[in-house]
């Protein structure tokens, strides 16, 4: 008898254990759910915005054209640039007429070019480790048959009812899947329009809307990546943030794969919460505790504005310097691209994706899976305080000014540094150079190797102090392994 109750209270204790959650609502156990390594290894990812404001595709120069819903309703504009603020009313009303509302974009995003293979094959062939896709924008609008979208605002507001009539998500998502591209999806906590976000129904809405529309989204298609948006000056009390991180990482499809970004309350504690740290348009010259992330356009606008020019938008050289100095920091690009209306990857977003494909399969080495070094860069003399212009977004091009395109007086990167184990440096170099390069504090051992990635000439070498002095192969135009940006491989220093 003692021996079978012994063995029902061990069978009681351990079915208590299993219905435990592995991670309690509390920010001391969330906080530490390890990070799935996938992530911080990744570097390289690709945000999609894509919904209703891809129609109109407008807003003026330096504002970002998803917000349209936003300029329209409340005329003002905020962005580089000095506005009056009725810009986007006034270019509406001239356009669509003063009676077309936003709500009749919905019939107009039909997506009849979306072909979700092409953009999976376009996301591999850019060396892009994984992929985040605007789900549900501010504007409430959903892209995959959410029941909650249409039911709260009263009228079909999923691509599936109205429009493209198509599972967008579920397409982009089962194309990803053919590929190793993790599935990342973006979804907003603020919807402007929903009768039910205003203060005194934030509990309704975040019970019978926000998170049973979540959940649907991850029991449909278990993502790798969630990216929250938007959540307003909130807390993490009122959006139950605890609540639902500690179901995710306990009870969900996803508990032990998903990362998820730091967007979802205003925290009370004051801390930032999630796996890792969003960055947006800055100019990527920060470091953390933790993973983290800088996201920005290739022009000014996450949403495709049709407004911006060529000179708009940051060339090849730029957007590689800006990975390689974001990487050196610890951090992951995730570069926009904006379709338009009809599903369709403008050519220029095209090419810029590729030439980053065409610098990666080069130099991808010193990118995948790279960790900080003990230092990130190695500055050449001058001043290092040199600011870029712009109110609120730094270019894309800003970079150019800190690398190769100097300003009399100020600093720039000679290297950007990466590192793989405990003695395998990379030193990403913007300019190649003609003659003696030094890379100051680097020692060689007995067993120093340097080369260069992407050649298979020899690089020559000597330890000079505290310092190693290479000098690079000459090569013609057509034996360079890369357009921009060059990496020596440094294997076996200190």
């Amino acid at each position: 008898m003692k021996s079978i109750c012994s063995f029902l209270c061990v069978c009681l204790f351990t079915a208590v254990l299993i219905a435990q959650p592995a991670y309690k609502p509390e920010w001391k156990s969330i906080d530490k759910r390890p990070i799935p390594a996938w992530f911080e290894n990744a570097k390289f990812g690709i945000f999609i915005h894509w919904g209703l404001y891809s129609v109109p595709a407008w807003s003026p120069k330096g504002t970002y054209s998803e917000w349209y819903k936003y300029w329209l309703d409340n005329k003002k504009l905020f962005g580089n640039g000095d506005f009056t603020g009725t810009e986007i009313y006034d270019y509406h009303v001239k356009t669509y007429g003063e009676d077309f509302t936003y709500a009749d974009f919905a019939p107009m995003f039909k997506a009849q070019d979306y072909d979700a293979d092409a953009w999976a094959k376009l996301f591999e062939e850019s060396g892009a480790k994984y992929v985040v896709l605007t789900t549900k924008h501010h504007d409430g609008f959903a892209l995959w048959p959410s029941m909650e979208a249409s039911r709260d605002y009263g009228r079909p507001w999923n691509s599936v009812e109205i429009g493209a009539k198509r599972d967008l998500v579920g397409e982009y998502t089962k194309a990803l899947r053919k590929t190793d591209v993790k599935v990342g999806f973006y979804f907003s906590c603020r919807e402007w329009d929903n009768p039910l976000y205003h203060p005194e129904t934030m509990d309704v809405f975040v019970d019978r809307h926000f998170y049973p529309q979540l959940k649907d989204l991850i029991s449909r298609y278990q993502p790798d990546l969630l990216w929250s948006d938007g959540p307003d000056n909130i807390s993490d009390s009122i959006w139950k943030s605890k609540e639902f991180m500690s179901w995710l990482y306990s009870e969900s499809e996803i508990k032990d794969s998903v990362v998820i970004n730091d967007r979802w309350a205003r925290f009370t504690d004051g801390k930032k919460h999630g796996d890792y740290y969003t960055r947006e348009y800055s100019s990527g010259n920060s470091t953390f505790d933790k993973p983290w992330e800088e996201c920005r356009g290739m022009g000014f606008s996450f949403g495709y504005n049709q407004n911006e020019d060529l000179e708009d938008y940051a060339t090849p050289q730029a957007l590689i310097f800006t990975l390689a100095n974001i990487v050196s920091k610890g951090g992951n690009l995730l570069l926009d691209i904006g379709p338009n209306a009809n599903g369709k990857i403008l050519p220029i977003m095209q090419e810029r994706l590729l030439q980053m494909g065409e610098w990666l399969k080069v130099n991808g080495e010193a990118i995948y899976g790279s960790r900080m070094w003990r230092q990130s860069s190695q500055w050449s003399d001058g001043r290092r305080d040199w600011k870029p212009g712009g109110k609120h977004y730094v270019s894309g091009n800003a970079i150019l000014k800190q690398t190769v395109d100097l300003e009399p007086g100020y600093a720039v990167h000679e290297a950007f540094f990466t590192s793989k184990g405990t003695s395998t440096v990379y030193a990403i170099l913007p300019r190649y150079p003609k003659d003696v390069f030094v890379l100051r504090g680097v020692r060689s051992t007995g067993k120093t190797k340097i080369t260069l990635l992407g050649s298979d000439k020899p690089v020559q070498w000597e330890q000079k102090g505290k310092d190693i002095h290479v000098t690079l192969p000459v090569l013609t135009f057509d034996e360079l392994p890369c357009r921009y940006a060059w990496t020596l491989k440094m294997e076996h220093v200190k």
